[in-house]
This record gives C-alpha cells, sequence and structure tokens, in this order.
C-alpha cells in the first residue's frame, strides 16, 4: 500500500512538472536556432547566388528557370525533398541590351529600358520624332489626337514638376515655397489623371491604343519621386517597342516637344521571344517524423520584375525561408509535422503559383497548420497579424513570446484581423480558410526604393535584418511543428459594408495558368 502511495505521487509530481519540462526544451531550442543562425549564416552566400548570379526572375524567362532549378538544388543539398512543380505555360521573354539616344537636336545616350514583355526592335533599331501626349478635355479630344501620332514615338508619362524629392523640398525650401509646390504638384496630378481617364486606357494598356493609331514607340517614365528611380513593369502592346526612359532625360524629351523643337530618338531593343515555356512552383519538403500528413508553409515568391535583380521583392524572402530551413535541418532534425517550403512562380501577375498549388493540392490545403509568408523587403519583422481567424490570438500570441526578448517586443499583433483579398501569397490560402500570415517587416523605403524599380539590387539588403528574420520563421515554425493539434481554422465574422449588406469571406483569386500570349 505504501510503494503504491509512493508511484502515485511520483506520477502525480511528475505532470506537475512536465509543463516546465516542456517549456525548458523549447527555451533550448530557441537558443539552438540563434545560435546557429549567428555561427553560420549562409544568407550572403544565398544572395549572391540568386540575386548577383541569376539576377531577375520575370515569369517564363530563361533566368526564372535557373532560379527554380537553383532552389532544388539548395534544398536537396539541405537534405529535404524538392521538386520544380508545373502549374501553367507562360509567354517566354528575354531581356537583351537595350539603347536609347536622343538623335536630334543634339546627340546623347539617354538612360532607358525596356518594358518587359516588349516588342524588339528591328536589327538596328526604330528612330522618329518625339511628340508628348498632351492633356485631353474629352473623349473626342483624345480621339483627334490619335490621328495625328502615326509614325510617332509618344511620351505617356505626367513630367512631373521638380525632379527633387518631397524630403528635399521639405528641408530646403521656405514654407510658403514648400506648400506652393505641393499645391501646384496636386493640381498637375489631378489633371494628368483626368486626362488618361478619357484615353479608356492605364499607362500599362495606353501603348496598345497608340500601335493601332500607328505609333512606332512608346516611351514612359514611372517615377517613384526619388532621383534616378523608376518602376519597370511590363508592356502591352504586341508589335511596337515600349521603353522606361530615367525622370531626367524623359523631361528633357518633353520639354523639346512642347517647345516645337521636334526632338527625335532611336531606340534599340535586343530582347528575344523564346514561345511559350512551362511555370513552375518550387517545393521542398522535409517530412514530420510523427504527423507527416500535416504540414507547416513557409512562403516566399520566387518571380520577380526585370528592372533590377529582384533583391528585396523578393530574394529576401527566398533566403529568409532557405537560411530557416537550414538552421532547422541543424537543430531540428526530428520535425514533428511536415516543414513545406513554396517558392511561387509568377506572384507578380497575380498570385498565380501559390493560388495554383492551393488549388492542385487539397490532400495538403486540409492539413496545413499554418502558412509564414514574407514579401515586402529586407527589413525586420515587426508586424503580424490574425488575417481574420477568430482564434488566431491564441496560437500565434503564445509562440511570439518564445523569440529573443529584443525581437519580440518589437512585434506588433493585430487581432483577429481582416482576411486578405491580395497583395501576396498568403491571401491564396487564407481565401481557401487556411490560416496564413503574412510577417510585415520595417520599410526601409520599400515602396520608393525598391518595390518594382531599376534599383532592387543587392547592395540595398541589409543582412542583419534578414538573419533576424530567419531566425523568427525557423523558431515560429518549430513552435507550429510542436503543437499538440492543429490550430482552430474558425473565421470571424465579417462587418456589415456601406450598403448594410453582410461582408463575406474573400474568394477572389484565382490561379491564371497562361499568359495568353
Amino acid at each position: 500500500m505504501k510503494h503504491r502511495g509512493m508511484k502515485s505521487l511520483a506520477l502525480a509530481l511528475l505532470l506537475l512538472s512536465a509543463p516546465t519540462i516542456f517549456a525548458q526544451n523549447k527555451d533550448a531550442m530557441v537558443s539552438s536556432i540563434v545560435q546557429e543562425a549567428n555561427a553560420n549564416s549562409q544568407l550572403e552566400k544565398y544572395a549572391f547566388e540568386l540575386v548577383d548570379m541569376i539576377g531577375p526572375r520575370l515569369v517564363g524567362s530563361p533566368q526564372m528557370q535557373q532560379a527554380h532549378d537553383w532552389v532544388v538544388k539548395n534544398y536537396n543539398a539541405l537534405g529535404a525533398q524538392a521538386r520544380n512543380e508545373p502549374y501553367g505555360e507562360w509567354r517566354s521573354w528575354e531581356r537583351g541590351t537595350s539603347q536609347v539616344t536622343m538623335t536630334y537636336p543634339r546627340i546623347k545616350s539617354l538612360e532607358g529600358t525596356q518594358l518587359a514583355f516588349s516588342p524588339m526592335t528591328k536589327e538596328k533599331g526604330i528612330e522618329a520624332e518625339v511628340v508628348a501626349m498632351p492633356l485631353f478635355s474629352s473623349q473626342s479630344d483624345f480621339q483627334s489626337w490619335l490621328k495625328t501620332i502615326k509614325g510617332k514615338i509618344v511620351l505617356i508619362g505626367m513630367n512631373p514638376l521638380s525632379g527633387r524629392s518631397d524630403a528635399n523640398w521639405k528641408e530646403s525650401a521656405s514654407p510658403k515655397g514648400y506648400e506652393k509646390y505641393q499645391a501646384l504638384k496636386s493640381d498637375q496630378l489631378k489633371k494628368w489623371e483626368g486626362s488618361m481617364s478619357y484615353t479608356g486606357s492605364t499607362r500599362r494598356t495606353l501603348p496598345l491604343a497608340l500601335e493601332n493609331a500607328g505609333a512606332v514607340g512608346v516611351i514612359d517614365s514611372y517615377w517613384t519621386e526619388l532621383p534616378g528611380i523608376t518602376r519597370i513593369f511590363d508592356a502591352k502592346s504586341k508589335q511596337i517597342p515600349v521603353f522606361n526612359v530615367g525622370l531626367e532625360d524623359y523631361g528633357l524629351l518633353y520639354r523639346m516637344a512642347e517647345h516645337g523643337v521636334k526632338p527625335r530618338v532611336s531606340l534599340q531593343g535586343n530582347s528575344k521571344e523564346l514561345g511559350i515555356s512551362k511555370t513552375y512552383n518550387s517545393i521542398a519538403e522535409i517530412k514530420g517524423k510523427e504527423k507527416p500528413d500535416e504540414y507547416v508553409v513557409l512562403s516566399a515568391h520566387l518571380d520577380s520584375w526585370d528592372g533590377a535583380s529582384g533583391a528585396t521583392d523578393n530574394a529576401t524572402g527566398v533566403i529568409t525561408m532557405m537560411e530557416a530551413v537550414r538552421i532547422l535541418r541543424k537543430v531540428y532534425p526530428e520535425n514533428k509535422r511536415t516543414i513545406l517550403v513554396g517558392n511561387w512562380g509568377s506572384e507578380e501577375q497575380g498570385l498565380n503559383g501559390s493560388s495554383a498549388f492551393v488549388e492542385d493540392h487539397p490532400e495538403i490545403a486540409k492539413n496545413i497548420q499554418v502558412v509564414w509568408n514574407q514579401d515586402n523587403g529586407t527589413g525586420r519583422i515587426v508586424r503580424i497579424g490574425g488575417s481574420g481567424f477568430e482564434k488566431s490570438y491564441e496560437y500565434i500570441s503564445r509562440w511570439v513570446q518564445y523569440l529573443p526578448e529584443e525581437f519580440r517586443n518589437e512585434i506588433q499583433t493585430s487581432f483577429p484581423g481582416m482576411p486578405g483579398t491580395g497583395g501576396s501569397d498568403h491571401s491564396s490560402f487564407v481565401q481557401k480558410g487556411i490560416p496564413a500570415f503574412g510577417l510585415s517587416s520595417t520599410s526601409w523605403d520599400y515602396g520608393k526604393v525598391t518595390w518594382h524599380t531599376n534599383r532592387d539590387t543587392y547592395d540595398k539588403i541589409v543582412f542583419d535584418e534578414v538573419k533576424q528574420n530567419a531566425i523568427i520563421v525557423a523558431i515560429l515554425t518549430y513552435l507550429a511543428c510542436e503543437e499538440p493539434t492543429l490550430v482552430s481554422r474558425e473565421k470571424i465574422i465579417l462587418p456589415i459594408d456601406k450598403d448594410g449588406k453582410q461582408t463575406v469571406w474573400p474568394t477572389n483569386l484565382q490561379s491564371k495558368r497562361t499568359s495568353g500570349n
């Protein structure tokens, strides 16, 4: 009887101490993750290979295929099972050299490049008079002007009043001068937007209308309001080339055209059309040792626009996830759930790769624990929202408490949050009712310096902050793997809209599996 009582007491003490032991084990694992990240980081190596050596990763391009193969090679080397999984096809276009030269009234090389998917020029390029698109007061006004542009190269962008940043104006101008500039700037933008509305097009679709009217080329300048930085997107024209020219040179051409000088420009773009190619997601899996059919997903899109090399959009997300996996393979070899990495294709054209994955894998989707997505630059993670899941605070708040104190103190959480209608790849999962969360970062001027610009290059990466992100992702992934059960997928009741109708959970995302070209 006494012996049995001793056994009962020992069992009771063991049960009481279990939570403490469990917490100590977690703290030890967190410490191991941090130590491995700081001692053996591979982030700079990964960034050099992806950003500098492979470079921009336009969907369908040969460089995008190189990036897919690079991802698979690296994850296989880390002991994951990696594959390139096709989900569609896309127009394959390869950027060559671009040259923009003003040939009249003087010779000057201009800073410019073709937009992605722009038709190539003939071998010696095209040369023509440049005209500036005026402000229109009606649709008929625009239609009348179209009759005057045959054989011309057309400037379609607004020419800003100043090439200086707002911060520079505020710092150096008198208060009265700054106020005047802001008023003039606002008035100019309002007039330009009103004029564009009469064209029935956006700046991205307008070149097709100009092509149909007989223009031989289009020049735009999509300025970010910082000197030397422009956005490089894609061309919608079928026959004529579309180029982006830096603000300073664009303004030169615009003023000459307005003054009746009739400047001439030569455009030469040696891009290549390579037909249609398959599009892929690069998937890596580390099978769970206890629950292999349940998943923690690390999400980062692999593709980029190609005005630069896609460093912060989104090579930093890709290498964050790769480094997190490298760390976990070293210190957490007995992962309970399967860790699945999705490096998605064609995010920039509408979250196509991630949407296709969710559509194609219902057997995985139904058993996903959480998705961690990183896609907004090089800065350290400081915000996590609940994506509209009612009980998200219960597990995310608890997991965040295990992060190193200096990381944890900076992270702001918002629960339950709202479900995303787009923006980045976690939305593809959220719209299927899967707990998926964007890990939002500090800015580092992402919006004006690197997002889809000609300056999104390796030198903009802040490696200490990317290392911090890899640590955070590794810790949150470990904790999600260790969670005893799958977390709640209960959704919030969405608010009433302005018309008094019940808002419904968004389901607007659907994968586009072909470029249509």
